[in-house]
């Protein structure tokens, strides 16, 4: 059996991602692939750290008032420094 130039090595991240798509079988063109690829990441089964859009949400807002006291420090720092 000879190997394809094009093809990566058996057995990296590249060729089971070529293997996953091969086996797909329907392809990208159809219309109705039997399930969107987006929903799939909202179901039980999705590889991955489960977060609920609430925690997101929260986590979003404590960074961003994390940064903004940051900024107000910084301020006054600078204004008590006399710079």
């Amino acid at each position: 059996m000879v190997a394809r130039t094009g093809d990566p090595p058996r057995g990296s991240p590249a060729a089971a991602g070529m293997r996953r798509r091969r086996l797909s079988g329907a392809g990208a063109g159809s219309g109705n692939s039997g399930g969107s690829n987006m929903l799939r990441f909202y179901t039980d089964d999705a590889p991955g750290l489960k977060i609920t859009p609430t925690v997101v949400l929260v986590m979003s807002l404590g960074f961003i008032g994390f940064v903004t006291a940051l900024h107000v420090i910084g301020k006054l720092y600078h204004y008590r420094a006399g710079v």
